[in-house]
């Protein structure tokens, strides 16, 4: 392994298991205030994350990067670990395309039954399905 001073450890859990555990030499997290690149020794820090996509740089696996999409939860980085606890995360090789476009469509009938019906709570979840499925398209079309 490299220079264990410049390698961090990245791992993803949601409330169905661990998801993604690695050494890395940097992680990228989309947070609620912009994106966040942390590298070892980082400063200790709590960040609430959005959805998006995680991008990790592989020890092993140099100029190679992970992608993960992570729909919503936290980010936690302490002592060169870094730790995020997600509602829901899907790793790039593990999502299902023709799935994902399939719930992008689900998601954009709803938005327009729920703007034919004036349903503000409707749109509301229509929108944020919109964005999960969008973030996995996109994220699978990344590698």
């Amino acid at each position: 392994m490299a220079d264990d001073k410049h390698v961090l450890t990245v791992n993803i859990v949601t409330p169905d298991g661990l998801v993604y555990n690695h050494h890395a030499t940097m992680v990228v997290v989309r947070s609620t205030d912009g994106d966040i690149g942390i590298m070892a020794n980082h400063e200790p820090i709590v960040a609430p994350l959005q959805i998006g996509e995680v991008r990790v740089r592989r020890v092993d696996k140099p100029g190679h990067e992970d992608r993960i999409a992570v729909n919503g939860g936290f980010m936690e980085n302490k002592d060169s670990v870094t730790s995020i606890v997600a509602d829901s995360a899907e790793r790039a090789r593990d999502i299902d395309l023709t799935r994902a476009e399939a719930a992008r469509e689900r998601a954009q009938r709803r938005i327009d039954a729920a703007k034919k019906e004036h349903n503000a709570d409707d749109l509301l979840r229509a929108q944020v399905a919109l964005q999960r499925a969008m973030n996995r398209i996109n994220v699978k079309k990344s590698i």
